[in-house]
């Protein structure tokens, strides 16, 4: 990627064209930053990861949460979008719907796949780590009868379980939205800032469990504005911004100056810093999607955005010597392919975290034990994107 792009040298922001729908079209951007960030996820989720130290969140207020849930609503406005548009509001909440089931259900399996898991960790190695307890998972069995009926209405959500549940809702959100912008955009844009603002103002949000008063980990009250956002660029409700080199250094600039309250090793020296976060720390906290978080996604957004190039321009492998354009062709490839399989990869990354950091509880934290165990888990999330992309080209239907 390169800032040779000639459009970054104009002197004036290029006038916005008209907003058309862009659904029915696949972005290669989408797979490939949603690609990025589910490796990315996987990383965050291994339980004391030396590479933890250098994803994205270290660095600023937004991470690669925020990634997920843009691209997730881009991709919606994809996947949704043409049912609504051609078969009307009715189909398109009932594809919306059907969604919705295998979410859920994909959910449900995973805490069973993770609870069962951490039990069996428990009593391989008796001796070592409590696994359930790291889960806080103890409560659920102490209690099954009514934590059993919590997990499956979405009253008992541990931490670890949260995003699914947010996407849940979400999505059951949808259509209310696009029958709001099918009277006007501002009732649609209206509703989600209203909502941002009942979660993080008024404090509204969803019983996370039947004993105490904490709310989901991720509201998604607050949340939906991004997936929102996301959805309404991608459906031409938003024309996409200008490329400006004023817009564009001047995303530089809040990146950098979001540097010394987010990275960890600067705000711990200089006292300004940490004492500003105690102070202002629901400017970027996580759980109702603080203001910061926005404002510093969407600066970080527009600079990759940019640095892509048209519809992906830079990210393709012209321009290179052929050996490395082949490597680099095939790593787009295979960086391509776990982002269109999302889901399926995001479920098999969250069961595979847990393992990995067992695995580097028995083998130690070396190095060299962080290198090959991350290049592990990113081969066996590999080879879940591309069994996933194998079953739904349902080989099964064709001719030998």
């Amino acid at each position: 990627m390169t800032l040779a792009d000639p459009s970054l040298t104009m002197p004036r922001a290029t006038a916005p064209t008209e907003a058309k729908p862009l659904v029915g079209t696949r972005d290669p951007r989408l797979d490939f930053f949603r690609g990025i960030a589910m490796f990315i996820i996987l990383i965050a989720h291994v339980p004391g990861n030396w590479l933890t130290l250098w994803i994205p969140a270290r660095f600023g207020f937004s991470d690669a949460t925020e990634t997920f849930v843009f691209c997730s609503g881009m991709a919606s406005a994809i996947a949704f979008g043409r049912a609504f548009r051609d078969q009307g509001l009715a189909m398109g909440t009932t594809r919306v719907s059907f969604r919705i089931w295998q979410v859920y259900w994909a959910h449900i399996g995973l805490f069973f796949a993770i609870a069962c898991a951490m039990v069996s960790l428990n009593a391989l190695f008796p001796d070592g780590r409590d696994y359930v307890g790291q889960l806080n998972l103890y409560p659920f069995f102490k209690d099954p009868q009514t934590n059993l009926l919590g997990l499956m209405t979405l009253t008992y959500v541990p931490n670890y379980f949260d995003i699914l549940p947010m996407y849940l809702v979400i999505l059951a959100m949808m259509p209310l939205m696009i029958a709001l912008a099918r009277i006007h955009l501002g009732l649609a844009a209206l509703a989600s800032i209203t909502l941002w603002l009942s979660a993080n103002i008024l404090g509204w949000n969803f019983p996370a469990e039947p004993w105490s008063e904490r709310g989901w980990f991720f509201n998604p009250l607050g949340w939906q504005l991004i997936f929102f956002t996301g959805f309404a660029f991608m459906s031409g409700w938003i024309p996409a911004p200008p490329v400006d080199r004023r817009l564009f250094w001047g995303a530089v600039t809040i990146i950098v100056i979001t540097l010394p309250f987010a990275y960890f090793r600067l705000y711990n020296t200089f006292p300004v810093f940490l004492e500003w976060r105690r102070d202002w720390s629901f400017l970027f906290q996580k759980t109702d999607f603080g203001i910061l978080r926005y404002v510093h996604f969407l600066a970080t957004a527009y600079v990759a955005w940019v640095l892509a190039g048209p519809k992906g321009a830079n990210i393709r492998p012209s321009g290179r010597t052929e050996v490395l354009a082949r490597i680099w062709q095939k790593l787009l490839a295979v960086i391509m392919k776990v982002g269109q399989q999302s889901l399926a990869v995001f479920i098999g990354s969250m069961f595979l975290a847990r393992l990995m950091g067992a695995l580097l509880d028995q083998v130690g934290r070396t190095a060299l034990s962080m290198l090959w165990v991350n290049a592990l888990g990113f081969a066996l999330i590999v080879a879940v994107a591309y069994g996933a992309g194998w079953f739904k080209s349902q080989p099964w239907k064709k001719k030998a």
